[in-house]
């Protein structure tokens, strides 16, 4: 019998004493959450944000996992010093890491460990607190904030405002539920939009007392306190755009020593909102269709798929690092479509019959119907179309990124929730048109679809990385940057060894979030949204 997801659990983590790495400053501390899929493999589930020269950092981002009574969870948190823009992790110093399962956290509600280097190894005086709570609430705040006239704190510059939202735990404590950006050099800022679960944000009481923190920011960790102010979400509501409401952002020593001190800026509540925080099931569930599109590179530098060394020969059962792949990611996503129709390509062939180079077949040789039926025909056209085409090249995805974003186009017209695009690109790692693939995705990036790139082979996936967001955010060739993250790249070779599972785990990973965070953007609820929860 399959497990059965409980509930859903949000986990806050903060760290004390961590180890610094970094000469003449303090760490950059960020942590990543992996979960184990068997046979000591791991899968990143979310990671926190980067906190700039901190030894005691308290994240302000919460992840969420699904708890399973039945099953042992194993959780694996790392510290590490983050001193680039790479999403990758193994360039950037390990400050420490515990090991637990998600049952020890639910059942302790608070835990408190010593970090390790290693087994056996304590990492200095360094320790991780993670807090558990369900979640019981599908609603969110979302909240627009400026504020004017600011206290100076620079000494050459103005201010480099940011904001931090404090909720009174049961133990009178205040507990970080979220911190703005940092608005560089400006006494009157205007901090983006954002939304947080109502529940983190105040337990879904909207009379519990919150504390707002206004503070200048240092880049050696010792930010300044501009001012402070109390308020709750009850009063936060009563906002509009004709009648915003205003707290005076008062310093408590500042105050104590000047008799006609007034604040020390004004911050404005330009508008708040609570609305239905909806999760992929809830969008999966209330009517939307998962289209799933394959496409698989038949470029020369595959090898002669009739040589063993090639990566598109059949072994003597049958299989190749492709079809694992198609049939570890289809057999999960086929679930998703109703119809189990997918179409699916071919890039980088000379076919028949007048073997012109190709970027963009179809594996049935049918371009008015390349739809396949289910996984099983997906792998029945690959093994069709392997021995009637010639491999050739040049490695182009852009042909075949522009062909689905013309289904997703017409889908975002409709303006509904009901359908969604997901692109799966098997590649042994030349990419040849890597400026026409930027731009595709940047542009795709307003589409409802994902592009999940699964890399064949032992070629060098520099590129892959970089289109998957290595080095900071994916930009056009003009500079203007994704709306939304919407490429995960994943090299085979890491999953080998591994059950089937985690491969599908890995690659299918982000497709939940981006699939929200599209429909979050446009604000499109579900086609059939469930009713609000509370308990």
């Amino acid at each position: 019998m399959a497990a059965q997801c409980v509930t859903k659990v949000e986990l806050s983590v903060s760290c004390n004493n961590l180890i610094d790495k970094d000469v003449g400053s303090k760490s950059d501390p960020l942590c990543v959450l992996l979960q184990s899929t068997g046979e000591d493999k791991w899968v990143e589930v979310d990671r926190t944000e980067k906190i700039k020269n901190c030894q005691d950092p308290e994240f302000s981002k919460k992840i969420r996992v699904d708890y399973y009574f039945e099953k042992v969870q194993k959780l694996k948190f790392g510290i590490y010093d983050i001193d680039n823009k790479s999403t990758d992790l193994g360039d950037d110093d390990f400050l420490g890491g515990f090991e637990c399962t998600l049952g020890q956290v639910v059942s302790s509600k608070k835990l408190i460990r010593p970090l390790e280097l290693k087994k056996g190894k304590p990492a200095g005086k360094g320790t991780i607190t993670i807090s558990a709570e369900e979640i019981k609430d599908n609603r969110a705040i979302v909240l627009d904030v400026e504020a004017r006239g600011l206290d100076k704190k620079d000494l050459f510059g103005k201010s480099d405002p940011f904001l931090e939202f404090f909720k009174q735990a049961d133990d009178g404590k205040w507990q970080l539920v979220h911190r703005t950006e940092v608005i560089k050099n400006n006494l009157n800022p205007t901090w983006k939009q954002f939304s947080v679960s109502l529940q983190t944000f105040c337990n879904s009481d909207l009379n519990k007392p919150i504390k707002v923190h206004c503070s200048d920011y240092d880049s050696d960790g010792s930010h300044d306190l501009i001012g402070v102010f109390e308020t709750k979400v009850s009063q936060l509501q009563n906002t509009s755009l004709s009648a915003p409401v205003e707290f005076d952002c008062v310093h408590p020593e500042k105050k104590q020593k000047k008799k006609n001190y007034k604040n020390s800026g004004v911050v404005k509540i330009r508008s708040c909102k609570i609305v239905a925080d909806y999760s992929f099931l809830d969008y999966v569930m209330g009517g939307c269709q998962i289209n799933f599109t394959v496409g698989i590179d038949f470029t020369g530098s595959n090898g002669d798929p009739k040589s063993p060394d090639s990566l598109h020969y059949l072994s003597p059962n049958g299989l190749n690092q492709y079809l694992s792949a198609i049939w570890s990611v289809g057999q999960v996503v086929q679930d998703y479509d109703t119809d189990k129709l997918f179409p699916a390509f071919g890039f980088g062939a000379q076919v028949p019959p007048d073997f012109k180079v190709s970027h963009e077949f179809a594996l049935n040789f049918n371009p008015s119907n390349p739809y396949c039926q289910g996984v099983q025909g997906i792998v029945e056209a690959y093994r069709f179309a392997l021995p009637q085409v010639k491999l050739y090249g040049p490695t182009n995805f852009s042909p075949i990124i522009h062909h689905v974003a013309r289904f997703a186009a017409q889908a975002a017209q409709q303006g509904t929730a009901a359908q969604y695009f997901v692109l799966l690109i098997l590649t042994d790692g030349e990419i040849t048109d890597l400026d026409q693939t930027r731009q595709a995705i940047v542009a795709c990036s307003k589409l409802p679809m994902s592009i999940i790139i699964v890399g064949v082979g032992e070629a060098d996936f520099k590129a892959m990385e970089f289109l998957d967001g290595d080095g900071g955010v994916l930009k056009s060739l003009t500079g203007e940057p994704v709306a939304r993250d919407i490429v995960q790249f994943v090299p085979y070779r890491d999953f080998v060894s591994a059950p089937k599972e985690a491969l599908a785990q890995s690659v299918l990973a982000e497709v939940p979030t981006q699939l929200v965070s599209y429909f979050k953007m446009l604000n499109l609820a579900p086609v059939q949204p469930p009713k609000p929860v509370t308990q």
